[in-house]
């Protein structure tokens, strides 16, 4: 069978960064206050006039660059964001462009914070399928564009951000021990669409409004669903919690991340920790989180590696990964 083989990774951040005590002049908070519910110190902000396709392309060209590939050799860009550049067309044309390329296809995936995850698994079931060979896809967002820096709830929360893989369709034997894409888990439940949502959008408002979130219901439902996202992916693998070698959640909150890690049963050495220093880049989160465990000699070819997101919608999802 074809598996979706990760090839290679890229991230990048802003320039800027944005302490607890820089927001604490501005917003009625703490680094105390910030660091304790959520286990975030700083994040990092774009510049004026850096948009989420300028984030993308160095993520973009970083993983390329691993990868040992080039934009030539890609027939399909997935961007998942929930700040694109424009209200269209979607971010990843823009990037197409902005990588010198004119073939293959190219789209956005709007499922907030689990827009990479769900991006992986687009990407995996069209290489699968054949219609495409070699996937770049991409979690990239400038969410400080759409805080309410008034509403401390939200505005210590987020930065800004992007990450990349390179996925190929490679033959392989159809085990368990494969490389690659062995599993995919997605959901949503919409009636769940208020809790983490903005108060405008263009045909509402014809505004993009401000983030808003109900963290106490969210928080509610994040470990359950979480953990049957990861059930379900390591059961459809025929796999188990022990097999799996390092746990890269989705970095929303250090409280959700441990609780989900301990209901699981996963070790904390396991699991790959970035919130202190990125915050929530939503759809960002995981591919950043994993790009610095591979630079940083963690994370190893032929490691298996969880996947996790959990976002508006409400979605979440999970991606077992074979290195």
């Amino acid at each position: 069978m074809i598996r979706s083989v990760l090839k290679g990774c890229g991230s990048y951040l802003p320039e800027k960064v944005i302490t607890n005590d820089d927001l604490a002049k501005f917003v009625d908070t703490s680094d105390e206050w910030i660091s304790t519910r959520t286990g975030i110190r700083q994040r990092y902000m774009a510049a004026e006039g850096e948009l989420t396709s300028d984030l993308a392309l160095h993520a973009a060209e970083g993983a390329l660059s691993d990868a040992g590939l080039t934009p030539a050799d890609i027939d399909l860009v997935i961007v998942g964001t929930t700040t694109p550049d424009r209200t269209l067309p979607a971010t990843a044309a823009i990037l197409q462009d902005r990588l010198g390329m004119s073939h293959g296809a190219a789209f956005d995936v709007q499922a907030v914070c689990s827009g990479f995850i769900y991006g992986l698994a687009v990407a995996d079931n069209f290489l699968k399928a054949g219609q495409h060979r070699n996937a770049l896809v991409i979690g990239a967002e400038t969410l400080t564009r759409i805080l309410d820096w008034e509403d401390r709830n939200t505005s210590v929360l987020f930065g800004d951000g992007a990450g990349a893989v390179v996925l190929c369709a490679e033959e392989s034997a159809g085990a368990k021990t494969d490389r690659g894409i062995l599993s995919t888990y997605l959901r949503c439940d919409g009636r769940l669409n208020k809790l983490i949502t903005s108060d405008g959008g263009v045909s509402e408002t014809r505004s993009t409004g401000y983030i808003r979130m109900e963290g106490r219901e969210v928080f509610r439902n994040a470990v359950t669903n979480i953990a049957e996202a990861i059930e379900v992916a390591l059961s459809d693998a025929d796999l188990s919690i022990a097999d799996v070698d390092w746990f890269v959640p989705h970095q929303a909150n250090i409280r959700i991340l441990n609780a989900t890690a301990k209901r699981l049963g996963i070790p904390e050495e396991k699991v790959v920790v970035t919130i202190a220093q990125h915050g929530n880049t939503s759809s960002a989160s995981v591919p950043l989180a994993f790009d610095a465990a591979v630079k940083d000699g963690r994370i190893k070819k032929g490691d298996l590696v969880l996947f996790e997101a959990m976002g508006g919608g409400l979605t979440w999802g999970s991606a077992l990964v074979r290195l």
